[in-house]
């Protein structure tokens, strides 16, 4: 426990101490300034480019970057102050909002040196009363995780991997400042890196710690005819943000319950949606197929993305693999730090514009819905009539893997019953924590799978919350979701025994059994888990593509985590290790 005087400092660093504290900001305040910003006047900035390889003797060849974390100013729109970020790069001058996206080739390992270069205190507050890294000497504590990376346990970026600037100050996880991908993996989806320290991770992101990778393959994927190039094979990362009138980002200062936690609300949402760091941005495109692969990075906000001109979305992948086939939808729900890869045809476009737009409820399922600023995303304004001449497509079939994709659960080595709470203030009924088996990151790991090993997983949501699980190394899919009949009973019960078992869970998930949808049946590494239902989730601990042994190894300390990836719920604590064993 912090002792209350030196609480009073830290709440005072933080920037929540009731004598630092500016008046509070109203959503009508934040509405109003985001408001103001016209949408569509900014152009969709295509993202700098680093590469994880180089070419030698007509050969590529491993490269050992370096790449800094930096505080700079950052242009969100036109009409906006210039704002205050946290950002990535190879250089103060290069770093960019999101960071540089980083492409690296299959088979060919990365090195890279992540080096923090940030000031000695936030630029947004955060609440020291949650489970979070607090450095003796000042600075902004970080640590690089590679979201859909498998590689070793020691450059998964744990949360207690943590580091301040020089390296002056490390968490207890803390091994080496170069981090190493094997990129073994198949090509397709996008990967993304973003900031993961312990109880941080939600003001560092919205702050900017985050930026795309992408593993290629040529002789997998030119033969598959989709888009590519530069032109026509983007990366969209959406995130959506607040802003105060002098351009800052805001985040808020006062908690839900102050007594509890004096800043830790939680879920973030912004009014402003921004793409590749600017909001509501627009692009030009010609009459032909373009393919996006779609990032939300956002702290808590799905989104429902459709187009206004009714073209569909040829899904041909989600998170780091392909589907077995394409699947054409007009709505695609992503989760928070879900990513799918889509193919659109701007040929079939019966007009000369098309917004991009979200219908998804805030909080999701059951929330707000999104007003006229968070439900608009950015704009495609179309070639009037002539049709580009176009050589890709989209093909009839993608690659296979060789473990291949389930559609039910299948023999393992272990069942596991996976249960995410809520814990509600009784005052007030607002939530003051969240935990997955109603355990902390720092108790000891109760998931210990082996290498080489399948396990289903049945995660079982007793939150009004849709969460998003994430689980580092591993690929996994979920299979079906059955209601819970009789839930206040069921919830009742495990509140006092927390065991699915004995509480008889059977007796409960016979409810509405409800389909995954075709565009998430492949390898993920996050699934959406319903509330009130119990999802079926299988787990492979392997290298999906070719069904063999991880590279490395991966049973070394410090481990793995699993987590929600909504970031408030993440810090505070909806985290869990996962420690594979030999």
């Amino acid at each position: 426990m912090v002792a209350k005087a030196a609480l009073a400092v830290l709440l005072l660093i933080a920037g929540v101490a009731a004598g630092f504290r500016p008046p509070p900001v109203s959503e009508d305040t934040l509405e109003k300034v985001a408001g103001s910003l016209e949408m569509y006047v900014d152009m969709l900035p295509q993202m700098p480019k680093v590469f994880g390889y180089s070419i030698k003797y007509g050969r590529p060849t491993p490269v050992h970057l370096t790449i800094g974390m930096y505080q700079k100013k950052w242009k969100f729109h036109r009409d906006l102050p210039a704002t205050t970020v946290f950002v990535f790069g190879t250089s103060a001058e290069t770093a960019t909002f999101p960071g540089p996206t980083i492409e690296a080739l299959q088979g060919v390992p990365l090195r890279v040196t992540w080096e923090n270069h940030l000031p000695r205190q936030h630029i947004l507050p955060w609440d020291p009363t949650v489970p979070t890294a607090i450095p003796k000497s000042g600075g902004v504590p970080t640590v690089v995780h590679l979201h859909g990376g498998v590689h070793p346990p020691q450059s998964d970026g744990h949360a207690n991997a943590w580091f301040t600037a020089g390296f002056r100050e490390t968490g207890a996880t803390w091994t080496t400042p170069t981090y190493a991908y094997p990129n073994a993996q198949s090509p397709g989806g996008v990967l993304w890196y973003h900031d993961h320290a312990l109880g941080l991770t939600r003001a560092n992101l919205l702050a900017g710690l985050l930026g795309a990778y992408v593993i290629r393959n040529p002789a997998v994927e030119q033969p598959l005819g989709l888009p590519g190039g530069d032109e026509f094979d983007r990366v969209l990362v959406l995130a959506d943000r607040s802003f105060l009138a002098d351009g800052s980002l805001y985040m808020n200062r006062t908690g839900d319950v102050p007594r509890a936690h004096p800043q830790w609300q939680p879920e973030y949402f912004g009014e402003a949606v921004t793409v590749n760091g600017k909001a509501w941005p627009f692009l030009p495109v010609a009459r032909r197929r373009y393919r996006f692969r779609v990032i939300n990075a956002s702290n808590a906000r799905f989104f429902n993305l459709s187009l206004s001109n009714g073209l569909p979305f040829h899904v041909v992948g989600s998170d780091t693999s392909y589907l077995p086939r394409p699947v054409a939808v007009t709505h695609l729900l992503v989760a928070v730090a879900e990513t799918f890869d889509v193919v659109v045809d701007f040929a079939a476009s019966a007009t000369t514009e098309a917004e991009l737009v979200n219908t998804a409820p805030y909080p999701y399922p059951d929330g707000d819905a999104p007003n006229h600023l968070n439900g608009k995303v950015m704009k495609f304004i179309v070639e009037p009539t002539v049709k580009t001449p176009d050589e890709s497509r989209v093909p009839e079939r993608l690659p296979e893997y060789a473990v291949k994709v389930v559609a039910e659960e299948e023999p393992a080595a272990k069942k596991r019953y996976i249960v995410l709470y809520e814990y509600d203030d009784p005052a007030s009924g607002n939530p003051t924590h969240l935990y997955i088996n109603g355990k902390r990151l720092e108790d000891p790991a109760t998931e210990t799978p082996r290498p080489g090993t399948t396990e289903v997983w049945e995660v079982i949501n007793l939150t009004p919350d849709n969460h998003p699980l994430h689980l580092h190394l591993a690929a996994f899919q979920a299979v079906r979701a059955v209601e819970l009949v009789n839930q206040d009973e069921f919830k009742q019960c495990m509140t006092r025994l927390n065991d699915a078992a004995k509480c008889d869970v059977g007796r409960h998930a016979v409810g509405e059994a409800v389909a995954v949808p075709e565009h998430e049946r492949t390898w993920k590494n996050v699934v959406k888990i319903a509330p009130g239902y119990m999802t079926t989730v299988v787990v492979k601990f392997m290298m999906v593509d070719t069904g063999r042994a991880y590279p490395f190894d991966a049973t070394a300390e410090p481990g793995y985590v699993y987590h929600c990836h909504i970031l408030d719920h993440e810090d505070n604590a909806m985290i869990r290790p996962l420690k594979l064993i030999k």
